[in-house]
Parts: structure tokens; C-alpha cells; sequence
């Protein structure tokens, strides 16, 4: 599935075209959503999307259009979650040698809630069912972001709730959805 439309929105696979559009759907989540801005530690994807979505042959970006505007965001990468910040038990249970992680899965406020995360979601599933040597397909939110957590257990099974009880730390539930 190369492209697929809902409603007034093209949901595929992003085109280097795409990338400024991309950057800024991000960007933008950084600093208005997440209220902490761009981190280099975290975030030095944003700063190349080509060389870390559409070069490497096992990763992939996927965005949401609205006409020519880069309205949502959904990429794939080959990477298990790090230990720290993460468990090393969980750091074990996916290797980046067989697991895709999704990251930036992103939508600008005012187009939510029109299925485009699902779909972003479904293309980057397909997408990593379809390329071979994946067997997991892994991912962590913060609960704090708002529809998160909700949207994530109706598409994934709960692995790991790191929340710590402290709510200025982040308060992270890792995912894992299943091929």
C-alpha cells in the first residue's frame, strides 16, 4: 500500500519533497506539544530525515498531506529501545537486529481526530510486516501528551509502564504491536 486517502488527506510514504514539511510537523510537537523544544540527544533524526528515514533500506517515513501541506508524521526505523534511559531487560527484548521502532508519530492539532494517526500507524505496520528480518514492531509514548495513551491501547498491547508516580518526569508506557 503506496498511498491511501482519507477524506481530504493522502496518507504515503514521504518524498524528499516531503522533509521540510516533515521537519517542521516535529519541530513544531517539540515545542508546542511537548514544551521542552528540540533536544539534540533525542531528537538529531529531525535534523536529517533522509539519512535516517528515506536512505536506509529497513526504515521508512510516512506523513499525512492536506493539498501540499506535511500535516502528520509516522516514521520506522531498525532500533530497539536504549538502555538507560530504558530497562535493560526491555533494551534485550528487542534487538535492533529484528525490531522496528516507530517514532515521531505525530499529527497538528487541528487535524486530529480524522483517523490520520491510524493510518500513518498502518502503513509504517504494513511497511514493517512487508521487510524482511523484522519479527517486532516496538514503541514508547509519554502519557502525559494528551489521546496518547488511549490511542495506543487500541492499537497495541501494553509491555512495560515505566510512569514513576512523579509528574514532571516523563511517564513512559512502552508498546509493542503485533505482524
Amino acid at each position: 500500500m503506496n498511498h491511501r486517502e482519507v477524506g481530504p488527506y493522502e496518507v504515503r510514504q514521504a518524498r524528499e519533497a516531503d522533509l521540510p514539511g516533515a521537519r517542521s510537523v516535529m519541530l513544531d510537537t517539540f515545542y508546542h506539544e511537548f514544551g521542552y523544544g528540540y533536544r539534540p540527544e533525542w531528537h538529531g533524526d529531525v535534523v536529517d530525515l533522509e539519512g535516517a528515514y528515506l536512505r536506509p533500506e529497513r526504515h521508512a517515513l510516512f506523513v499525512a498531506l492536506k493539498g501540499d501541506e506535511v500535516v502528520g508524521t509516522t516514521g520506522v526505523r531498525a532500533q530497539g529501545p536504549s538502555s538507560p534511559p530504558h530497562p535493560s531487560w526491555l533494551a534485550a527484548r528487542y534487538p535492533a537486529e529484528s525490531t522496528a521502532q516507530l517514532f515521531r508519530v505525530y499529527v497538528r492539532p487541528d487535524h486530529r481526530r480524522a483517523g490520520l494517526a491510524r493510518a500513518l500507524v498502518g502503513m509504517a505496520v504494513s511497511f514493517v510486516a512487508a521487510t524482511p528480518g523484522y519479527s517486532k514492531l516496538y514503541l514508547h509514548t509519554d502519557t502525559r501528551i494528551a489521546g496518547a495513551e488511549p490511542f495506543w491501547r487500541s492499537v497495541a498491547r501494553e509491555v512495560h509502564d515505566a510512569r514513576d508516580g512523579d509528574p514532571i518526569s516523563f511517564q513512559t508506557v512502552h508498546f509493542e504491536i503485533p505482524l
